[in-house]
């Protein structure tokens, strides 16, 4: 993987840039006009206009807009913010079958100084196919390690990878070992069986290597405080991309599934002071008092995983974000499936949930807002307000709908280009000669 090609060349540099919009912003005064706009912070705003200046939003409502501003008419359609897709591969992984085109993942246990960014192919023809469903941004994560390294949110139209990657260190990602226990007889596992009491062993050393890991961070951290002024001191890469995280400037992200997981990776955060959230939460719903007691969000990444016990009902994952948002958690929809090909599909994630209790505002936060929250972007991204980016999407029905089209998009002012390979093989195959009777 390329994540660390640049790493010693000017870490403190880089690290927590956040890159400017990569898309130059239309500077000329545009209005959208005769919508229903949906703005998620407040309520629908029907025939509403949504002004723009410089690339921002400048008023919502039903005011006539500026005296010369261009006009888009997008009567009887439906206005929201550009959807927010988390816990994804996008721009990392081509082809599923074809190891070239993956590159998730480096070789090593601990690799905090990982970016995700660094990897992103901007010509990669996913992104244009899940852009036209109405996904503007994207958080690209790293795998294949205890600590993979960090994500970073990436907008998904732009000329290349350093235009796309708008904060390049959004968060730190954590796996979590597993704590399910294999307790089949030694006679079905042959020489690879380990006991219950061997397997608890294992598992408790490998989430003691995890703390140790940052707590050797925060020791090299105040060893590095003490030293600023001495050239002797010799920097560490790895531990110096733990820095943004120990000063509490990106969230960790923990990956785990199982309900004792989850519990103990929410109790680590919370020993730890770090603000974060949990990735995966396929059994979120049996440990839902400790996910929003300690308010720790869900990256939800499960709707259509099949229920993993016989005895679950068969709607177990369909229900799982209207019983959690019920217990006060709040739900972020992820991909989780490790095909980027599919994260298209996201926002239908969000409609099975509505379909199965919950709220279609909630549904739409857990595509914009609340991502945009988690990753600091709040100030520019998730909503329909005045000094925001014009971050939009207009569509012909509910967003959440499979069968609604998205039909023009913009990226922080200016507008984009929805064609894909999907449209254009279609056009092609569509005007192919007709057979002769």
């Amino acid at each position: 993987m390329k994540f660390q090609q640049f790493i010693r060349c000017g870490w403190s540099a880089l690290a927590l840039s956040t890159a400017s919009a990569s898309l130059i912003a239309d500077t000329s005064d545009w209005a959208i006009t005769g919508a229903v706009v949906h703005p998620v912070v407040g309520p629908t705003v029907t025939n509403g206009i949504v002004a723009v200046h410089a690339g921002h939003i400048i008023s919502v409502g039903t005011n006539a807009p500026q005296s010369g501003a261009t006009l888009f008419d997008a009567s009887g359609l439906h206005l929201y913010p550009g959807l927010f897709a988390t816990a994804t591969t996008l721009g990392l992984i081509e082809i599923d079958s074809v190891r070239a085109t993956i590159d998730t993942s480096e070789v090593g246990e601990f690799l905090p100084e990982a970016q995700a960014w660094q990897a992103v192919n901007p010509d990669s023809e996913v992104l244009p196919v899940t852009r036209a469903n109405g996904i503007t941004h994207a958080e690209v994560v790293p795998a294949g390690a205890s600590i993979a390294g960090y994500s970073s949110v990436i907008q998904l139209s732009g000329w290349t990878t350093e235009h796309l990657a708008i904060r390049r260190l959004a968060a730190l990602h954590v796996y979590w070992p597993s704590f399910r226990l294999d307790l089949a007889p030694k006679s079905a596992r042959g020489d690879g069986w380990k006991s219950v009491e061997d397997q608890l062993k294992e598992r408790s050393a490998q989430v003691r290597e995890i703390d140790e890991y940052f707590n050797q961070a925060e020791a090299y951290a105040k060893s590095a405080a003490a030293h600023t002024n001495d050239p002797a001191f010799a920097t560490i890469p790895a531990w110096e991309a733990m820095a943004p995280v120990l000063r509490g400037e990106v969230p960790v992200l923990v990956h785990a599934d199982d309900a004792a997981q989850i519990r103990s990776a929410v109790e680590w955060l919370v020993k730890r002071k770090f603000h974060g959230a949990i990735v995966g939460g396929l059994e979120a719903a049996r440990c839902a008092d400790s996910l929003a007691t300690n308010r720790v969000p869900l990256i939800y990444t499960h709707e259509f995983t099949l229920p993993r016990r016989d005895t679950d009902s068969y709607d177990v994952q369909y229900a799982m974000p209207s019983v959690l948002q019920k217990a006060g958690v709040t739900v972020i929809f992820g991909d989780g499936k490790g095909t980027a090909s599919f994260v298209r599909n996201l926002p239908y994630d969000a409609g099975q949930a509505v379909a199965f209790g919950l709220s279609t505002e909630e549904a739409l936060k857990g595509l914009t807002l609340y991502p945009a929250t988690l990753f600091g972007l709040k100030d520019s991204l998730g909503s329909i307000e005045p000094g925001k980016d014009a971050t939009l999407i207009i569509t012909d029905g509910d967003v959440l709908d499979p069968k609604t089209r998205v039909r023009r998009m913009w990226i922080a002012g200016q507008e984009v280009d929805l064609s894909s390979r999907h449209t254009r093989l279609y056009d092609r195959y569509r005007s192919r000669p007709k057979p002769t009777p």
